[in-house]
């Protein structure tokens, strides 16, 4: 059934991740949606120095929001800081240099940040994608470290300080290659077999989805949600999928239309009305598996996911100083 699920979600996608696609959908959009005065509230945003991130950062910044960029490389996260505050006008933008693959600076980080900053909405949106199978120097396999552990572990160490807040929320940027993938617990960091970077960073990418599941039904009073940029124009993009880039370049979104859901998700009330734990694409819930496409899983899996990310996360808790 694979080449059958590759085809449907190539062909849905050509129609509705490009540019057209998103073009289309915005005109059932309403302005008013983003029409909103952040001042007070206080957003940190992962992988914001580039891509999605840096134009989800400035968005959230011109409608006065409180902005906590979190990116893995100083130089260029200090040029997108300046860029945003000479852009936006607002001064109320932090910086911290934080590896998102690294699982002791992301306790550390968390728990600095705990005593010092308030926060209203969390977005995860830093990711990679590394095509040939790579350690991280505590062993972990790259792209696990980053777009599971690491977004599992910035969330639970944040979700006491959400948990003060009214109307707090918690968005992952996650894709639409999930949805060629059953989540598969039994090699989560990819040891056996053939290794394949697409499909790695896709189930990765299954993993969000259900982890966001998992915390709406555990956490009632915070607003989860997870969503699919389309197919956009990033950094990110050209480096990882350069074949790919060359081909669909011409229909690629822009970096500001991939960010689109991800602002909308985070500071408007409408999304808010729709219940936690949904998986979006153009501002639309939209459903986690395609028809026929034999992707969903026990429950006791997915709470079995939740438990081995539980159980590895705090082994680096643990180790961390203080």
């Amino acid at each position: 059934m694979s080449w059958y699920r590759s085809a449907v979600w190539f062909a849905k996608g050509l129609r509705e991740y490009t540019r057209s696609g998103y073009e289309s959908a915005s005109k059932h959009f309403n302005p008013a949606d983003l029409e909103v005065n952040l001042s007070g509230r206080s957003f940190l945003v992962t992988g914001a120095n580039s891509g999605i991130g840096k134009a989800t950062a400035k968005e959230i910044a011109r409608r006065g929001g409180t902005v906590h960029l979190v990116c893995r490389n100083k130089e260029r996260a200090e040029v997108a800081k300046g860029e945003i505050e000479t852009e936006t006008g607002n001064q109320n933008i932090f910086l911290h240099i934080v590896d998102i693959s690294n699982p002791k600076e992301i306790w550390n980080f968390a728990e600095k940040f705990k005593n010092e900053h308030k926060l209203n909405v969390l977005i995860n949106n830093a990711g990679c994608m590394v095509n040939n199978r790579e350690l991280t120097e505590d062993g972990l396999e790259k792209n696990f470290a980053t777009n599971t552990l690491g977004t599992y572990i910035l969330t639970t160490a944040l979700l006491p300080l959400l948990e003060k807040e009214a109307d707090a929320r918690v968005i992952t940027v996650s894709s639409g290659g999930m949805l060629v993938q059953k989540l598969n617990i039994s090699d989560l960091q990819s040891e056996n077999g053939t290794f394949d970077g697409t499909m790695v960073y896709a189930q990765n990418k299954r993993q969000q989805v259900i982890m966001t599941e998992q915390w709406s039904k555990a956490h009632r009073n915070i607003h989860f949600s997870v969503m699919h940029p389309g197919w956009a124009d990033t950094p990110a993009v050209r480096s990882s999928m350069p074949y790919f880039y060359q081909k669909m370049k011409d229909s690629l979104r822009t970096e500001a239309q991939g960010a689109d859901t991800v602002v909308w998700l985070a500071v408007s009330s409408e999304a808010t009305k729709l219940p936690s734990g949904l998986f979006f694409q153009d501002r639309q819930p939209v459903p986690t598996h395609l028809p026929l496409a034999s992707t969903r899983s026990p429950p006791e899996d997915e709470e079995k996911l939740m438990e081995m990310l539980e159980e590895l996360s705090q082994k680096f808790k643990s180790t961390s100083p203080g």
